[in-house]
């Protein structure tokens, strides 16, 4: 029941269906209590922080850096209140369902247990089970009193120092938010470069900002083994000096968490799952066996709450033998929401060749754009477009920079709607507006 399992159960009940709805944490899942909604909060603070200091004559009043633990706090219960666990138990059986508190299992074909309770399904099992943190095998780190993002975001008072275990998303969005409060931190990332998964550009606009509020990056960097004492964290690192930190947080990855379900009881090869990540792999309807369907991040497309949304749209219709189209992720969004904000869709420059495109790039530098260049302090970035030459179509794109998870829309309109390169050349742009940057990077297009 965390966001997905939460949408499927509502509308299915709304329908006339009879639900159960099972959950042994909190209705809503991870987004509300501990990812999107406070992580973005503390962002926004952080953020607001770090503006002041770009003001010429506000630098010195803005290092006197407000208390952590009240705004730890005021995070803490906005974001219960917002999705309170009981309210949201009471607006699922408002519509018909019947909520059940305890870790679900199947003991059966089409056969649920809760506790010593057991229910049969008549239609439709819907497995959204979600994912949990996932920590390297490193020597000695086990046992440790290391974060996740949940202690993270937890935290009522601020470490001196952090180390960061991981360069993606999460753990860059906090190591900046955490530093812009005046702690020392230090990522440390095992690949050539950060958020490995994005345009090469990406990384180096990310590496720039970070280093700029002081962060210490290490990059090609294996960790060889963890040590904990009462000062702290040390990391031993290969062929450099040891990292040390009062805290230290693991954001390396998440996996979906099928532990204690009881997959096998819903008969032999009635569920696959993909052999690396253990996701349950689903067609294309979000069907994951006969009688049985999956959302979210445990079918492996992407650890976002707008999957999850997505995917519970479909998986209602198909319950409910309604028409509609199926899942279509070519144009799935991701945004790292650090300062600048990382924000792409569909394929990378690297992935599209890699299929055999034939790929043309267009860019336009954020600092030499309109809005850009009236925007000034705090305005790198860019925007990448990556263009299949034989249809003339987008199929990826970036937009890194001030707002760049925003203007990001347009972009994955584009690629979604299959909309012609020559109509983004034509069309018109509102001057002055960070999205008009997209036609600066048309503009870099060779026309057909």
């Amino acid at each position: 029941m965390g966001v997905g399992g939460e949408e499927v159960g509502g509308r299915l009940a709304e329908a006339g269906l009879r639900v159960v709805g099972i959950e042994d944490r909190l209705v809503g899942g991870e987004c509300p209590y501990w990812g999107c909604v406070p992580s973005k909060m503390m962002i926004r603070a952080a953020n607001l922080l770090a503006e002041a200091r770009r003001i010429e004559g506000m630098a010195g009043q803005a290092e006197a850096t407000p208390d952590w633990a009240p705004l730890a706090r005021r995070i803490r219960d906005e974001a219960t209140d917002n999705w309170d666990d009981t309210v949201a138990v009471q607006r699922f059986e408002g519509k018909g369902g019947r909520f059940v508190r305890g870790r679900g299992r199947f003991v059966g074909p089409m056969r649920v247990a809760v506790g010593e309770a057991e229910f049969a399904a008549a239609r439709a099992l819907v497995i959204a089970v979600g994912t949990a943190p996932i920590a390297p095998p490193i020597p000695g780190l086990a046992g440790t009193p290391y974060w996740t993002n949940r202690e993270a975001i937890e935290a009522e008072r601020l470490p001196g120092s952090l180390a960061v275990l991981g360069g993606g998303a999460i753990g860059l969005e906090l190591a900046q938010v955490y530093a812009r409060f005046g702690v020392s931190v230090t990522v440390v990332e095992v690949a050539s470069r950060l958020l490995a998964v994005e345009e090469p550009e990406s990384s180096r606009v990310v590496a720039r900002a970070l280093a700029a509020d002081g962060i210490t990056l290490h990059t090609g960097a294996r960790v060889e083994s963890v040590s904990h004492s009462g000062g702290g964290f040390q990391l031993t690192v290969a062929g450099a000096e040891p990292v040390r930190a009062e805290r230290l947080l693991v954001a390396t990855g998440r996996k979906p968490d099928l532990s204690g379900l009881g997959l096998d009881a819903l008969g032999p090869g009635a569920l696959r799952t993909s052999r690396d990540e253990g996701a349950i792999e689903v067609d294309d309807r979000l069907r994951a066996g006969v009688g049985v369907w999956a959302v979210g991040d445990v079918t492996g497309r992407g650890a976002f709450t707008h999957v999850a949304m997505y995917q519970a749209g479909i998986a209602v219709r198909d319950i409910l033998g309604q028409t509609g189209p199926p899942a279509d992720y070519r144009a799935l969004p991701r945004v790292t929401f650090t300062d600048p904000e990382i924000g792409a869709v569909g394929l990378t420059e690297g992935q599209a060749r890699e299929r055999g495109l034939a790929v043309q790039i267009g860019i336009a530098q954020i600092p030499s754009t309109a809005r850009g260049w009236i925007h000034k302090a705090g305005n790198d970035g860019f925007i990448k477009l990556i263009v299949d030459r034989d249809r003339g179509v987008l199929v990826g794109a970036t937009s890194a920079g001030p707002n760049g998870g925003e203007v990001l829309s347009a972009l994955a309109v584009a690629i979604h709607g299959d909309v012609p390169v020559d109509r983004l050349r034509h069309m018109i742009y509102a001057y002055p507006t960070f999205h008009r940057g997209i036609e600066d990077a048309v503009r870099q297009l060779a026309p057909a």
